[in-house]
């Protein structure tokens, strides 16, 4: 018989994960504060719940995919939470992006019941969310990982186990943080090339097979140069991972001077009202500053 697996949040990311598990023939029942979110996954044969506590009594396996710490902390340990429906011996795998800490603190109480749990953020956004080949970090039990091991590859790439619980958030952070330094890098760069006279796309082109050449410029260069910030992944969403791998640096005596540079480049968009656009926006950042655009010269 197949597991049977829960999915509270079907947001831009959940939503396409979820659909991939369908795909791979698992039976879900999932709830969200989005109805037509919900409806478009009836539509394809997952079964509805009304609460967190509830999709927790229907499935051995619950997945939660929320915005941030207290959100799962919510769906997880408040009222109809999770926690409440939970039977002994079923598991909690949270694929947020949450606070290191706070996915200790959730592990400890879910563990005092009998619930397993993994952390398990996950990185790609939403390109890699539809077609199933997110990167998944993941923190917990080793035995846990490897039980559950197939239903989180049904929605990724690579799915890697990082250490005990909290280990996956930590790893996730470590993610942001080079994604959020290459993005501002890249715009200070291509700002350089701008004002100098030279077309970006053509330094784009010249340097993505060197050294300098990454999965975020292939994936955000091309989005600078045409102007596009609809978001894979939003800048307010990044500044929470920052913020979260910030006050983690400061528990742990970490010192990250250049993401605080950049956290405050975001918080400077966020204050002019970008923050809803995708993060490869921080080039607006330095548009500002040079009243400069950076695009294609032809």
């Amino acid at each position: 018989m197949m597991m049977k697996i829960g999915f509270i949040g079907l947001g831009i990311m959940g939503k396409p994960m979820s659909k991939n598990l369908i795909k791979a023939g698992y039976s879900l029942v999932v709830t969200d504060l989005n109805k037509a979110a919900v409806d478009e996954l009836a539509a394809l044969g997952a079964e509805i719940a009304s609460n967190a506590k509830d999709v927790a009594a229907k499935a051995n396996i619950i997945i939660t995919m929320l915005p941030n710490s207290p959100h799962v902390k919510s769906a997880v340990l408040g009222e109809n939470g999770v926690i409440e429906g939970a039977k002994k011996g079923s598991v909690l795998i949270d694929m947020s992006s949450i606070a290191p800490l706070a996915s200790r603190e959730i592990y400890t109480e879910l563990e005092k019941q009998g619930i397993d749990m993994l952390d398990a953020p996950v990185s790609g956004g939403e390109p890699k969310a539809i077609d199933g080949t997110l990167s998944v970090m993941v923190g917990g039990k080793k035995d846990v990982f490897d039980k559950y091991y197939d239903v989180m590859k049904a929605m990724a790439g690579s799915v890697v186990y990082t250490g005990e619980i909290g280990a996956g958030n930590v790893t996730k952070l470590a993610n942001q943080v080079i994604v959020a330094l290459n993005i501002a890098a890249m715009s200070e760069a291509f700002m350089l090339a701008t004002k100098a006279g030279v077309d970006p796309e053509l330094v784009y082109q010249a340097i993505r097979g060197g050294l300098a050449g990454s999965t975020v410029l292939d994936a955000k260069a091309p989005m600078v140069l045409n102007r596009n910030f609809k978001p894979g992944f939003r800048i307010d969403l990044h500044i929470k991972d920052l913020s979260n791998a910030l006050d983690t640096s400061h528990g742990v005596g970490a010192n990250l001077p250049l993401t605080s540079a950049v956290m405050e480049m975001m918080q400077a968009l966020k204050s002019a009202g970008d923050d809803k656009l995708d993060h490869s926006a921080l080039a607006r950042y330095y548009e500002r500053l040079t009243g400069t655009e950076i695009k294609r010269f032809n």
